[in-house]
């Protein structure tokens, strides 16, 4: 079912279709997972928080309402579980060897880059790891929203229940805070 859009396969999955809401799943499953991971920081807890995700979704699909877009709404409660799993779990001291910006299953070395690129590369990752890791936790959200999972100020907005000048303004101050670290980083 690729070729149908997220409205058609809920409509579909409303009507008793279970591949329909399945193939809703494939399409957002890497996402939520990797959203989660990165405000949680382990693999094995976002993995369940984001079936819990799919889970809350497929019980709640007669709630949704189609004027809106699926992955806003889809994202909208990752963030609600997340944030509820936090509150619950306090967590102020988070590891920094648990967080990558690359997909566990495509950590595959670039062989194209030579050896030096590659520590370079690496070197900054590690300084990127830990400058993301230092942000406060709600505004690391808005970053890991928007700048890696791409979504929109709009859907971020909608997802978070704000304005989107809002939005802007904390993902503009994110990515200052983020700056000034990677700055601290290469000062001599």
């Amino acid at each position: 079912m690729p070729e149908k859009t997220d409205r058609e396969l809920v409509e579909i999955a409303l009507k008793g279709e279970k591949n329909a809401f399945e193939a809703l799943i494939l399409r957002y499953q890497n996402g939520i997972i990797n959203y989660i991971y990165r405000m949680i920081l382990d693999m094995d807890e976002a993995m369940d928080l984001a079936q819990e995700v799919f889970i809350k979704a497929y019980f709640s699909l007669s709630t949704y309402n189609p004027r809106y877009s699926f992955s806003t709404w889809i994202y909208k409660i990752a963030s609600n579980l997340t944030i509820d799993y936090l509150r619950k779990k306090k967590r102020k001291d988070f590891n920094i060897e648990s967080l990558s910006f690359k997909n566990k299953e495509m950590d595959i070395p670039d062989q194209s880059l030579s050896p030096v690129k590659n520590l370079d590369r690496e070197m900054f990752y590690k300084r990127l790891e830990e400058a993301l890791k230092a942000l406060p936790e709600p505004l690391r959200e808005f970053v890991i929203l928007r700048d890696i999972n791409e979504l929109s100020y709009n859907e971020i907005a909608e997802i978070k229940n704000l304005p989107i000048g809002t939005v802007k303004n904390k993902i503009f101050r994110a990515r200052e805070i983020l700056r000034k670290l990677l700055e601290d980083e290469n000062a001599p």
